[in-house]
Protein backbone atom coordinates (compact mmCIF):
# COMPACT_ATOMS: atom_id res chain seq x y z
CA UNK A 1 0.00 0.00 0.00
CA UNK A 2 1.43 3.31 -0.61
CA UNK A 3 1.50 5.13 2.33
CA UNK A 4 1.93 9.07 0.82
CA UNK A 5 -1.53 7.70 -1.26
CA UNK A 6 -3.00 6.92 2.19
CA UNK A 7 -1.97 10.43 3.77
CA UNK A 8 -3.55 12.17 0.82
CA UNK A 9 -6.73 10.56 0.93
CA UNK A 10 -7.11 11.26 4.88
CA UNK A 11 -6.33 15.20 4.56
CA UNK A 12 -8.87 15.27 2.09
CA UNK A 13 -11.23 13.14 4.48
CA UNK A 14 -10.56 15.70 6.81
CA UNK A 15 -11.31 18.45 4.43
CA UNK A 16 -14.84 16.83 3.41
CA UNK A 17 -15.47 16.71 7.75
CA UNK A 18 -13.97 20.24 8.31
CA UNK A 19 -16.47 21.40 5.11
CA UNK A 20 -19.48 19.30 6.80
CA UNK A 21 -18.59 21.00 10.16
CA UNK A 22 -19.34 24.51 9.01
CA UNK A 23 -22.10 23.85 6.87
CA UNK A 24 -24.29 21.53 9.29
CA UNK A 25 -27.59 23.07 7.35
CA UNK A 26 -26.86 22.75 3.72
CA UNK A 27 -26.31 20.27 1.12
CA UNK A 28 -23.11 19.49 -0.20
CA UNK A 29 -23.10 19.51 -3.74
CA UNK A 30 -19.68 19.35 -5.27
CA UNK A 31 -18.30 15.84 -3.91
CA UNK A 32 -17.55 13.55 -6.67
CA UNK A 33 -14.70 15.62 -8.06
CA UNK A 34 -12.71 14.02 -4.79
CA UNK A 35 -13.32 10.24 -6.72
CA UNK A 36 -10.49 10.31 -9.13
CA UNK A 37 -7.68 7.47 -9.91
CA UNK A 38 -5.42 7.54 -6.39
CA UNK A 39 -8.84 7.87 -4.54
CA UNK A 40 -10.24 4.37 -6.24
CA UNK A 41 -6.28 2.62 -5.63
CA UNK A 42 -6.80 3.47 -1.71
CA UNK A 43 -10.37 1.86 -1.59
CA UNK A 44 -8.97 -1.04 -3.70
CA UNK A 45 -6.32 -1.04 -1.33
CA UNK A 46 -9.02 -1.16 1.48
CA UNK A 47 -10.70 -4.14 0.29
CA UNK A 48 -9.87 -7.46 2.03
CA UNK A 49 -7.39 -9.44 -1.01
CA UNK A 50 -9.14 -12.92 0.51
CA UNK A 51 -12.57 -11.77 -0.28
CA UNK A 52 -15.05 -14.02 -2.28
CA UNK A 53 -15.91 -12.91 -5.87
CA UNK A 54 -18.80 -11.91 -6.88
CA UNK A 55 -21.05 -12.96 -9.92
CA UNK A 56 -18.30 -12.24 -12.48
CA UNK A 57 -16.19 -14.52 -10.85
CA UNK A 58 -13.54 -11.72 -10.37
CA UNK A 59 -11.16 -12.00 -7.35
CA UNK A 60 -9.15 -9.22 -5.85
CA UNK A 61 -5.88 -10.16 -7.40
CA UNK A 62 -7.57 -10.67 -10.72
CA UNK A 63 -8.87 -7.29 -11.10
CA UNK A 64 -5.33 -6.05 -9.73
CA UNK A 65 -3.16 -6.95 -12.50
CA UNK A 66 -4.89 -4.18 -14.50
CA UNK A 67 -5.18 -2.04 -11.94
CA UNK A 68 -4.74 1.23 -13.52
CA UNK A 69 -7.15 0.46 -16.60
CA UNK A 70 -9.41 -1.02 -14.63
CA UNK A 71 -9.94 2.33 -12.07
CA UNK A 72 -9.98 4.31 -15.04
CA UNK A 73 -12.68 2.52 -16.87
CA UNK A 74 -14.28 2.45 -13.44
CA UNK A 75 -14.03 6.07 -12.56
CA UNK A 76 -15.63 7.24 -16.15
CA UNK A 77 -18.37 5.19 -16.06
CA UNK A 78 -18.90 5.93 -12.30
CA UNK A 79 -19.11 9.65 -13.02
CA UNK A 80 -20.98 9.43 -16.52
CA UNK A 81 -23.84 7.80 -15.28
CA UNK A 82 -22.65 4.44 -17.47
CA UNK A 83 -22.08 2.23 -14.48
CA UNK A 84 -24.21 -0.41 -13.76
CA UNK A 85 -24.25 -1.82 -10.46
CA UNK A 86 -24.37 -5.70 -10.70
CA UNK A 87 -26.17 -8.37 -8.94
CA UNK A 88 -24.96 -9.50 -5.19
CA UNK A 89 -24.32 -12.68 -5.41
CA UNK A 90 -26.19 -14.61 -2.19
CA UNK A 91 -24.86 -17.54 -0.38
CA UNK A 92 -25.37 -19.52 2.53
CA UNK A 93 -22.82 -20.35 5.25
CA UNK A 94 -23.50 -21.96 8.86
CA UNK A 95 -23.94 -20.11 11.62
CA UNK A 96 -21.73 -20.45 14.54
CA UNK A 97 -22.57 -23.81 16.81
CA UNK A 98 -25.97 -23.96 14.58
CA UNK A 99 -27.31 -26.15 12.43
CA UNK A 100 -28.77 -23.47 10.58
CA UNK A 101 -27.29 -21.16 7.54
CA UNK A 102 -27.08 -17.57 7.33
CA UNK A 103 -27.21 -15.79 3.93
CA UNK A 104 -24.78 -13.72 3.12
CA UNK A 105 -24.34 -11.43 0.17
CA UNK A 106 -21.35 -11.20 -2.14
CA UNK A 107 -20.92 -7.97 -4.07
CA UNK A 108 -18.72 -8.19 -6.93
CA UNK A 109 -14.61 -6.44 -6.62
CA UNK A 110 -15.29 -3.68 -9.17
CA UNK A 111 -18.02 -2.71 -6.87
CA UNK A 112 -16.20 -3.10 -3.47
CA UNK A 113 -14.12 -0.47 -4.98
CA UNK A 114 -16.44 2.07 -6.01
CA UNK A 115 -18.30 1.43 -2.50
CA UNK A 116 -15.55 1.96 -0.65
CA UNK A 117 -14.62 4.64 -2.43
CA UNK A 118 -18.29 6.53 -1.57
CA UNK A 119 -17.78 5.23 1.42
CA UNK A 120 -14.87 6.99 1.59
CA UNK A 121 -16.88 10.68 0.97
CA UNK A 122 -19.47 10.44 3.19
CA UNK A 123 -18.40 8.87 6.03
CA UNK A 124 -16.69 11.93 7.36
CA UNK A 125 -19.80 14.06 6.37
CA UNK A 126 -22.26 12.13 8.94
CA UNK A 127 -19.54 11.23 11.63
CA UNK A 128 -19.65 15.03 12.25
CA UNK A 129 -23.42 14.64 12.69
CA UNK A 130 -23.87 11.19 14.52
CA UNK A 131 -23.85 11.22 18.38
CA UNK A 132 -21.86 9.78 21.30
CA UNK A 133 -23.79 7.29 22.13
CA UNK A 134 -23.63 5.60 18.52
CA UNK A 135 -20.92 2.59 18.46
CA UNK A 136 -21.44 0.30 15.84
CA UNK A 137 -19.52 0.80 12.23
CA UNK A 138 -17.75 4.27 13.01
CA UNK A 139 -13.71 4.64 12.85
CA UNK A 140 -11.96 4.18 16.39
CA UNK A 141 -15.04 2.55 18.09
CA UNK A 142 -15.64 -0.81 19.24
CA UNK A 143 -18.23 -3.21 21.29
CA UNK A 144 -16.02 -2.52 24.58
CA UNK A 145 -16.15 0.95 24.39
CA UNK A 146 -20.08 0.67 23.92
CA UNK A 147 -20.56 -1.45 26.81
CA UNK A 148 -18.08 0.59 29.03
CA UNK A 149 -20.61 3.69 28.11
CA UNK A 150 -23.47 1.66 29.32
CA UNK A 151 -21.89 0.34 32.47
CA UNK A 152 -20.66 4.34 33.31
CA UNK A 153 -23.89 5.76 32.10
CA UNK A 154 -26.12 3.48 34.62
CA UNK A 155 -23.74 3.63 37.04
CA UNK A 156 -23.56 7.32 37.55
CA UNK A 157 -27.03 8.13 36.21
CA UNK A 158 -28.54 5.82 38.42
CA UNK A 159 -30.13 3.66 36.07
CA UNK A 160 -32.96 1.67 37.64
CA UNK A 161 -35.26 0.56 34.59
CA UNK A 162 -33.79 -0.82 31.07
CA UNK A 163 -35.58 -1.08 27.45
CA UNK A 164 -33.81 -3.72 25.49
CA UNK A 165 -34.70 -3.19 22.04
CA UNK A 166 -34.98 -5.90 19.27
CA UNK A 167 -35.40 -4.70 15.93
CA UNK A 168 -36.37 -7.74 13.27
CA UNK A 169 -34.55 -8.15 10.22
CA UNK A 170 -32.95 -4.07 10.33
CA UNK A 171 -30.35 -4.10 7.15
CA UNK A 172 -33.13 -6.07 5.09
CA UNK A 173 -36.19 -3.97 6.19
CA UNK A 174 -34.62 -0.35 5.65
CA UNK A 175 -37.14 2.00 3.74
CA UNK A 176 -35.19 2.45 0.71
CA UNK A 177 -37.40 5.69 -0.45
CA UNK A 178 -36.92 7.28 2.99
CA UNK A 179 -32.93 6.76 3.16
CA UNK A 180 -32.98 8.36 -0.33
CA UNK A 181 -34.53 11.35 1.31
CA UNK A 182 -32.27 11.14 4.40
CA UNK A 183 -29.26 11.58 2.20
CA UNK A 184 -30.79 13.90 -0.20
CA UNK A 185 -31.42 15.98 2.59
CA UNK A 186 -27.69 16.37 3.06
CA UNK A 187 -26.08 15.08 -0.26
CA UNK A 188 -26.56 17.29 -3.12
CA UNK A 189 -23.84 16.00 -5.44
CA UNK A 190 -26.18 14.15 -8.68
CA UNK A 191 -23.22 11.66 -9.12
CA UNK A 192 -23.19 10.26 -5.20
CA UNK A 193 -26.89 9.87 -4.91
CA UNK A 194 -27.14 7.98 -7.95
CA UNK A 195 -24.63 5.35 -7.29
CA UNK A 196 -26.57 5.12 -3.51
CA UNK A 197 -29.87 4.32 -5.61
CA UNK A 198 -28.54 1.76 -8.30
CA UNK A 199 -26.97 -0.35 -5.20
CA UNK A 200 -30.08 -0.56 -3.39
CA UNK A 201 -31.62 -1.23 -6.66
CA UNK A 202 -29.21 -4.00 -7.96
CA UNK A 203 -31.04 -7.10 -7.24
CA UNK A 204 -29.56 -10.54 -5.60
CA UNK A 205 -28.46 -13.55 -7.49
CA UNK A 206 -29.17 -17.59 -6.13
CA UNK A 207 -29.03 -20.52 -8.00
CA UNK A 208 -29.11 -18.66 -11.03
CA UNK A 209 -32.39 -16.96 -10.47
CA UNK A 210 -32.03 -12.80 -10.49
CA UNK A 211 -34.52 -11.66 -7.16
CA UNK A 212 -34.99 -7.68 -6.61
CA UNK A 213 -35.99 -7.15 -2.75
CA UNK A 214 -38.30 -4.21 -2.51
CA UNK A 215 -36.51 -3.01 0.90
CA UNK A 216 -33.12 -3.07 2.73
CA UNK A 217 -29.54 -1.70 1.76
CA UNK A 218 -27.04 -3.93 -0.05
CA UNK A 219 -26.38 -7.13 1.10
CA UNK A 220 -23.05 -8.03 2.12
CA UNK A 221 -22.27 -4.32 0.50
CA UNK A 222 -19.28 -2.34 1.50
CA UNK A 223 -21.38 0.80 2.19
CA UNK A 224 -24.19 -1.18 3.83
CA UNK A 225 -23.39 -0.60 7.35
CA UNK A 226 -22.67 3.25 6.86
CA UNK A 227 -26.05 3.85 4.96
CA UNK A 228 -28.01 1.58 7.84
CA UNK A 229 -26.14 3.59 10.44
CA UNK A 230 -27.20 6.66 8.89
CA UNK A 231 -30.93 5.43 8.71
CA UNK A 232 -30.80 4.47 12.11
CA UNK A 233 -29.49 8.00 13.49
CA UNK A 234 -32.58 9.44 11.56
CA UNK A 235 -35.15 6.64 13.16
CA UNK A 236 -33.44 6.52 16.76
CA UNK A 237 -30.51 9.25 17.28
CA UNK A 238 -31.88 12.13 16.73
CA UNK A 239 -35.23 11.33 17.81
CA UNK A 240 -33.91 10.43 20.85
CA UNK A 241 -31.29 13.35 21.55
CA UNK A 242 -33.42 15.95 20.22
CA UNK A 243 -37.13 14.70 21.97
CA UNK A 244 -36.80 12.35 24.57
CA UNK A 245 -34.01 13.34 26.85
CA UNK A 246 -35.58 17.01 26.72
CA UNK A 247 -38.83 15.27 27.87
CA UNK A 248 -37.66 12.80 30.72
CA UNK A 249 -38.41 13.59 34.40
CA UNK A 250 -34.74 11.97 35.46
CA UNK A 251 -31.73 10.88 33.88
CA UNK A 252 -31.68 8.71 30.69
CA UNK A 253 -28.74 7.10 28.61
CA UNK A 254 -28.97 5.49 25.25
CA UNK A 255 -26.41 2.77 23.90
CA UNK A 256 -26.34 1.78 20.26
CA UNK A 257 -23.84 -0.42 18.39
CA UNK A 258 -25.20 -0.98 14.84
CA UNK A 259 -29.03 -2.42 15.27
CA UNK A 260 -28.49 -3.63 18.81
CA UNK A 261 -30.15 -0.86 21.27
CA UNK A 262 -30.62 -0.49 25.27
CA UNK A 263 -31.93 2.37 27.25
CA UNK A 264 -31.66 2.99 30.46
CA UNK A 265 -34.17 4.94 32.90
CA UNK A 266 -33.77 6.59 36.62
CA UNK A 267 -37.57 6.53 36.50
CA UNK A 268 -40.23 4.25 36.01
CA UNK A 269 -42.41 7.06 34.48
CA UNK A 270 -39.54 7.88 31.85
CA UNK A 271 -39.42 4.28 30.63
CA UNK A 272 -43.18 3.71 29.95
CA UNK A 273 -43.73 6.87 28.23
CA UNK A 274 -40.95 5.76 25.87
CA UNK A 275 -41.90 2.31 25.89
CA UNK A 276 -45.25 3.07 24.13
CA UNK A 277 -44.16 5.23 21.76
CA UNK A 278 -40.89 3.39 20.52
CA UNK A 279 -42.82 1.07 18.12
CA UNK A 280 -44.48 3.52 16.10
CA UNK A 281 -41.62 5.70 15.78
CA UNK A 282 -39.97 2.47 14.24
CA UNK A 283 -42.34 1.78 12.28
CA UNK A 284 -42.69 5.21 10.64
CA UNK A 285 -39.70 4.05 8.94
CA UNK A 286 -40.87 0.63 8.08
CA UNK A 287 -38.74 -1.03 10.57
CA UNK A 288 -40.55 -3.68 13.22
CA UNK A 289 -39.98 -4.21 16.81
CA UNK A 290 -40.01 -7.66 18.31
CA UNK A 291 -43.19 -7.33 20.47
CA UNK A 292 -41.51 -9.73 23.21
CA UNK A 293 -38.15 -9.37 22.76
CA UNK A 294 -38.38 -5.75 22.89
CA UNK A 295 -38.94 -5.26 26.78
CA UNK A 296 -38.87 -3.09 29.93
CA UNK A 297 -37.52 -4.34 33.23
CA UNK A 298 -36.62 -3.21 36.25
CA UNK A 299 -32.41 -2.74 36.57
CA UNK A 300 -32.24 -1.31 40.26
CA UNK A 301 -29.93 -1.52 42.16
CA UNK A 302 -30.55 -4.78 44.70
CA UNK A 303 -30.44 -3.10 48.05
CA UNK A 304 -32.62 -0.06 47.14
CA UNK A 305 -35.21 -2.43 47.73
CA UNK A 306 -38.97 -1.11 45.50
CA UNK A 307 -38.63 1.64 42.30
CA UNK A 308 -40.58 4.35 42.61
CA UNK A 309 -42.85 3.15 45.21
CA UNK A 310 -43.09 -0.53 43.85
CA UNK A 311 -42.81 -3.42 46.36
CA UNK A 312 -39.17 -5.15 46.85
CA UNK A 313 -38.19 -7.36 43.74
CA UNK A 314 -35.32 -8.66 42.20
CA UNK A 315 -33.85 -6.70 39.54
CA UNK A 316 -33.99 -8.16 35.73
CA UNK A 317 -31.11 -9.45 33.66
CA UNK A 318 -30.65 -8.48 30.22
CA UNK A 319 -28.12 -8.98 26.93
CA UNK A 320 -25.89 -6.51 24.97
CA UNK A 321 -23.41 -7.82 22.59
CA UNK A 322 -23.18 -10.50 23.52
CA UNK A 323 -22.83 -10.02 27.37
CA UNK A 324 -25.78 -10.43 30.14
CA UNK A 325 -26.01 -7.83 32.23
CA UNK A 326 -26.63 -8.19 36.16
CA UNK A 327 -26.26 -6.55 39.37
CA UNK A 328 -24.04 -8.72 41.85
CA UNK A 329 -21.76 -8.01 44.88
CA UNK A 330 -18.02 -6.28 44.25
CA UNK A 331 -15.11 -7.83 46.01
CA UNK A 332 -15.65 -5.34 48.63
CA UNK A 333 -19.14 -6.07 48.83
CA UNK A 334 -20.32 -3.46 47.50
CA UNK A 335 -23.42 -3.48 44.72
CA UNK A 336 -22.26 -3.26 40.89
CA UNK A 337 -23.46 -3.70 37.71
CA UNK A 338 -21.30 -7.09 36.63
CA UNK A 339 -21.01 -8.70 33.02
CA UNK A 340 -21.00 -12.60 31.82
CA UNK A 341 -21.06 -14.19 28.54
CA UNK A 342 -24.32 -14.44 27.60
CA UNK A 343 -25.77 -18.45 27.86
CA UNK A 344 -26.56 -18.84 24.37
CA UNK A 345 -22.73 -17.49 23.06
CA UNK A 346 -21.15 -19.88 25.76
CA UNK A 347 -23.51 -22.71 24.39
CA UNK A 348 -22.60 -21.66 20.79
CA UNK A 349 -18.74 -21.49 21.61
CA UNK A 350 -18.57 -24.64 23.26
CA UNK A 351 -20.50 -26.16 20.22
CA UNK A 352 -18.62 -24.66 17.63
CA UNK A 353 -14.38 -26.14 19.52
CA UNK A 354 -16.48 -29.08 19.56
CA UNK A 355 -17.27 -29.56 15.98
CA UNK A 356 -13.99 -28.16 15.00
CA UNK A 357 -12.45 -31.04 17.31
CA UNK A 358 -14.25 -33.99 15.61
CA UNK A 359 -13.34 -32.63 11.82
CA UNK A 360 -9.82 -32.23 13.07
CA UNK A 361 -9.60 -35.11 15.30
CA UNK A 362 -6.71 -36.51 12.73
CA UNK A 363 -4.41 -33.97 12.33
CA UNK A 364 -1.42 -33.86 14.21
CA UNK A 365 -1.82 -32.62 18.38
CA UNK A 366 0.74 -30.13 17.51
CA UNK A 367 -1.41 -28.59 15.03
CA UNK A 368 -4.48 -29.35 17.01
CA UNK A 369 -3.06 -27.11 19.29
CA UNK A 370 -1.53 -24.52 18.20
CA UNK A 371 -5.87 -23.96 16.52
CA UNK A 372 -6.83 -24.53 19.56
CA UNK A 373 -4.85 -22.08 21.20
CA UNK A 374 -5.88 -19.53 18.77
CA UNK A 375 -9.67 -20.06 19.01
CA UNK A 376 -9.04 -19.11 23.26
CA UNK A 377 -7.31 -16.60 22.55
CA UNK A 378 -9.89 -14.81 20.39
CA UNK A 379 -12.05 -15.88 22.76
CA UNK A 380 -10.22 -14.01 25.84
CA UNK A 381 -9.63 -10.55 23.16
CA UNK A 382 -13.48 -10.23 23.06
CA UNK A 383 -15.33 -11.72 26.13
CA UNK A 384 -12.32 -10.94 28.84
CA UNK A 385 -13.96 -9.03 30.64
CA UNK A 386 -13.83 -7.93 34.49
CA UNK A 387 -16.16 -10.02 36.38
CA UNK A 388 -16.22 -12.41 33.41
CA UNK A 389 -13.73 -15.49 34.34
CA UNK A 390 -16.09 -17.67 35.28
CA UNK A 391 -17.35 -18.44 32.01
CA UNK A 392 -14.12 -18.18 30.34
CA UNK A 393 -13.07 -20.78 32.52
CA UNK A 394 -16.00 -22.64 31.35
CA UNK A 395 -14.67 -22.08 27.92
CA UNK A 396 -11.18 -23.13 28.52
CA UNK A 397 -12.38 -26.15 30.85
CA UNK A 398 -14.90 -27.23 27.56
CA UNK A 399 -12.28 -27.16 25.33
CA UNK A 400 -9.75 -29.39 27.18
CA UNK A 401 -12.52 -32.19 27.79
CA UNK A 402 -13.96 -32.37 24.49
CA UNK A 403 -10.38 -32.04 22.71
CA UNK A 404 -9.34 -35.04 24.93
CA UNK A 405 -12.60 -36.61 24.20
CA UNK A 406 -12.05 -36.38 20.42
CA UNK A 407 -8.57 -37.29 20.77
CA UNK A 408 -9.33 -40.65 22.37
CA UNK A 409 -11.77 -41.52 19.50
CA UNK A 410 -8.71 -41.34 17.23
CA UNK A 411 -8.44 -44.51 15.10
CA UNK A 412 -5.32 -46.54 15.79
CA UNK A 413 -2.43 -45.27 14.20
CA UNK A 414 1.29 -44.13 14.54
CA UNK A 415 -0.10 -41.28 16.68
CA UNK A 416 -1.90 -43.42 18.64
CA UNK A 417 -1.41 -43.15 22.39
CA UNK A 418 -2.35 -44.96 25.82
CA UNK A 419 -4.90 -42.58 28.24
CA UNK A 420 -2.16 -41.99 30.80
CA UNK A 421 0.46 -40.83 27.92
CA UNK A 422 -2.29 -38.31 26.12
CA UNK A 423 -2.94 -37.09 29.94
CA UNK A 424 0.16 -36.49 30.14
CA UNK A 425 0.10 -34.44 26.95
CA UNK A 426 -2.52 -32.50 27.78
CA UNK A 427 -1.20 -31.73 31.74
CA UNK A 428 2.46 -31.04 30.99
CA UNK A 429 3.24 -30.25 27.12
CA UNK A 430 0.24 -29.15 25.62
CA UNK A 431 -1.25 -26.96 28.03
CA UNK A 432 -4.20 -24.11 27.03
CA UNK A 433 -3.49 -20.95 27.90
CA UNK A 434 -5.01 -19.93 30.86
CA UNK A 435 -7.73 -17.18 31.48
CA UNK A 436 -6.66 -13.67 30.56
CA UNK A 437 -8.49 -10.38 31.71
CA UNK A 438 -7.69 -8.13 28.64
CA UNK A 439 -10.75 -5.58 28.94
CA UNK A 440 -10.55 -4.10 32.88
CA UNK A 441 -13.18 -2.34 34.09
CA UNK A 442 -11.11 -0.30 36.68
CA UNK A 443 -9.56 1.60 33.89
CA UNK A 444 -13.49 2.76 32.78
CA UNK A 445 -14.57 3.37 36.35
CA UNK A 446 -15.96 6.58 36.91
Amino acid sequence: MDTLRSEIVCTKQRRIAEIARQHPLERLTALNHYLDVEWLKEAYWRIRPESAPGVDGQRFSDYGEHLEENLKSLLERAKSGRYVAPPVRRVYIPKEGSNEKRAIGVPSCEDKVLQRAVAMILEPIWEESFYEFSYGFRPGRSPHQALEAFWRGATEHGVRWVLEVDIRKCFDSVNRQKLMEILSGRIGDGVILRLVSKWLHAGVMEDGQLHYPEAGTPQGGVISPLLSNIYLHEVFDKWFAEVVRGRMEGRVVAVRFADDLVIGFRHRRDAERVYQVIFRRFAKYGLQLHPEKTRLMPFGRPEKGGLDGDRPHRPGTFDFLGFTHYWGKSWRGYWVIKRKTARKRLRRTLKSIGDWCRRNRHRGMLDQFVALVRKLEGHYAYYGITGNGRCLEQVRAGARRVWRKWLARRSRGSESLSWERMQRYLDETFVLPPVRIVHSIYGAKP
